[in-house]
């Protein structure tokens, strides 16, 4: 191997340097990993002085060398050069070296591994790139770290954030534009690096919902990237149309429209070419696969502010673990992506149909499927409920049993083109829970502001939990972002 890939010299004295001042090997050892070392006996020094730190026995050459005998590792030579080589003071420098040719040989295995899966074992294009994500995000996971804040640092990054928030104007909006004026007021917008879910059972009109968002942000000229594993991208086109021309959707899409329907789209059309809307409907997607995407795309175009995930149980899990694991997994990855990228990631989830034996079927946490993860990994929890949906269902219901009796049926059900919604906010980490109402349009698949909102903000907080909140409900709630 190449001497640009390892360097026995300082892995020498970063070994003796804790050897004689074994006080500096709680900060190494949060740094460095036995497998940092490329000299095989190095990694086994490192090792056993690991087990004796976690044993809290002196790190000193005697219990070294008692450790490595134990486990039959022990070279008389290699700990004499290491007791010869000149400790050092400034071993961040050493560190960072090692580290450095540490990942240069991590990458050059993983080429190794490629050439393996590819020629030799002829996997197919897309798994051979799926082994390749998933082992070059560990590569670099393993070789990142983060020191602790101190106060000091903490207290400016504070006061330049209350600064900045300041010099909005007082703005309630703090994050991401959600597109709804009472819902803003109750979140102060999707903060940067939040995993926020949006639930509901099918046919409520989570997607129709988040397509709302989407539509404001780009009106505004934000950037949305949206994976939709469900919806062809010309079907989220459609429905985006629909929403801003204020034609119902069933008459765009046989292109039943009047001259005036036909300016108001074309124009409509014109605004969407320029718009920064990104769309992913391969249908079938990993959370590696995603996380390389989003990122490749972020590089490409900084101005995308929110990622939305359409929807997260029908994302491949990795292997063949259980598949509750594989959503924690994907789980944890969305928030993990969202802190590194510094944007809000929307995920829509489906709801468990327990809920629907319920009188009250308003959804609750454990209505999730696969809510352990799900519900421990989001900042903000979002459920969308009409119940006209149940209304509905259980008039069609009665009207099935009384056919079956051979009875006369007179439906008491009336359809109505507006529909009371609910956005229940089941969780939210930085601010209150709550219910904000809103108008479903059913035609337009559409979500407008309900009329109350106008009356003052005393409505935002109608029924707004603030026990685990633990703030005044006078204020808006801030988020505050990643510092």
């Amino acid at each position: 191997m190449q001497e640009n890939l390892y360097n026995l010299a300082f892995e020498r004295s970063i070994l003796s340097s804790i050897v004689f001042e074994p006080s500096q090997f709680d900060e190494l050892s949060t740094t460095l990993n036995k497998d940092d070392f490329y000299l095989p006996a190095h990694q086994d020094i490192f090792g056993a002085m690991m087990t004796l730190l976690q044993k809290d026995e002196p790190i000193d050459e005697e219990f070294i060398k008692k450790e490595l005998i134990k486990i039959k590792k022990f070279d008389e030579q290699v700990m004499l050069e290491i007791l010869s080589a000149n400790p050092i003071s400034n071993t961040r420098a050493y560190v960072n070296e090692i580290k450095d040719k540490s990942l240069k040989r991590h990458l050059l295995t993983l080429t190794t591994e490629i050439k393996r899966v590819t020629v030799e074992e002829e996997l197919p294009s897309a798994e051979v790139v799926d082994i390749v994500e998933k082992k070059l995000y560990e590569i670099t996971q393993d070789n990142q770290t983060s020191d602790f804040k101190d106060s000091p640092t903490m207290t400016y990054d504070t006061m330049e954030y209350i600064k900045e928030m300041k010099a909005r104007g007082n703005s309630v909006l703090v994050g991401v534009d959600t597109g709804f004026n009472e819902l803003n007021k109750m979140t102060t917008g999707f903060g940067k690096g939040d995993l926020v879910i949006i639930a509901a059972r099918p046919a409520m009109g989570k997607t129709s919902f988040i397509l709302n968002t989407v539509n404001s942000l780009i009106s505004q000229g934000k950037g949305v990237a949206f994976f939709s594993l469900e919806m062809p991208a010309e079907q989220l086109m459609l429905r985006l149309l629909s929403i801003q021309t204020s034609i119902p959707l069933q008459k765009l899409r046989v292109g039943d429209m009047n001259d005036d329907q036909w300016n108001s789209l074309t124009s409509a059309i014109d605004k969407m070419n320029t718009a920064k809307l990104f769309v992913d409907d391969q249908g079938s997607i990993n959370i590696n696969q995603l996380r390389s995407k989003l990122r490749k795309l972020k590089n490409q175009h900084p101005e995308i502010e929110i990622a939305v995930i359409d929807y997260l149980q029908i994302m491949q899990g990795i292997g063949t673990q259980d598949r509750h694991l594989q959503v924690s997994e994907i789980s944890r990855g969305l928030k993990m992506l969202a802190r590194e990228l510094e944007m809000p990631i929307v995920a829509l989830s489906q709801l468990n149909r327990g809920l629907e034996s319920r009188n009250d079927k308003r959804p609750m946490l454990s209505d999730i499927r696969e809510s352990g993860s799900i519900e421990q990994d989001a900042d903000i929890i979002l459920f969308v409920y009409r119940d006209d949906v149940y209304l509905y269902k259980e008039e069609k219901e009665r009207e099935k049993a009384a056919k079956a009796e051979g009875k006369e049926f007179i439906s008491e059900y009336v359809e109505k083109e507006e529909e009371e919604a609910e956005i229940i906010i089941g969780k939210q980490r930085n601010g209150p829970t709550g219910h904000v109402k809103l108008i479903f349009q059913k035609k337009l698949t559409r979500f407008v502001d309900a009329p109350s909102f106008s009356k003052g903000v005393e409505t935002v907080y109608e029924n707004v939990d603030t026990r685990s909140a633990n703030i005044d409900v006078g204020e808006p709630a801030v988020s505050m972002p990643t510092l």
